[in-house]
């Protein structure tokens, strides 16, 4: 599991690659977190390009993402998602607070 993350004043961007599960969630929690609070940029872009494995800690982890960028008035993104954790998501309810994009949509 890896964080790289690349800031701009406009965007936060949290490239995850590996498996998200509940052992290594929190590190990935605090990286992007860091990043996030710091920067205070409008939009967050949290890219599943490189993911692996997720189960329900990568939905509580863009949930509580979306709720740190919610209180300051941003918004969240998740681009690059296999069609199965696209699904996971929208089963979640996450495409109702966050931008959800699979890895064939373009734009990105």
């Amino acid at each position: 599991m890896a964080v790289r993350i690349t800031t701009t004043p406009v965007r936060v961007t949290v490239a995850v690659s590996g498996e998200i599960d509940h052992h290594n969630a929190a590190i990935i929690r605090y990286e992007a977190d860091e990043a996030i609070q710091s920067a205070l940029a409008p939009n967050v872009r949290i890219d599943f390009g490189d993911v692996t494995f997720m189960d329900s800690s990568g939905i509580g982890f863009v949930m509580g993402r979306y709720r740190i960028v919610n209180s300051y008035g941003g918004n969240v993104e998740v681009v690059n998602l296999t069609d199965r954790i696209y699904s996971m998501m929208k089963l979640a309810g996450l495409d109702k607070l966050v931008t959800l994009r699979k890895k064939t949509e373009k734009g990105l």
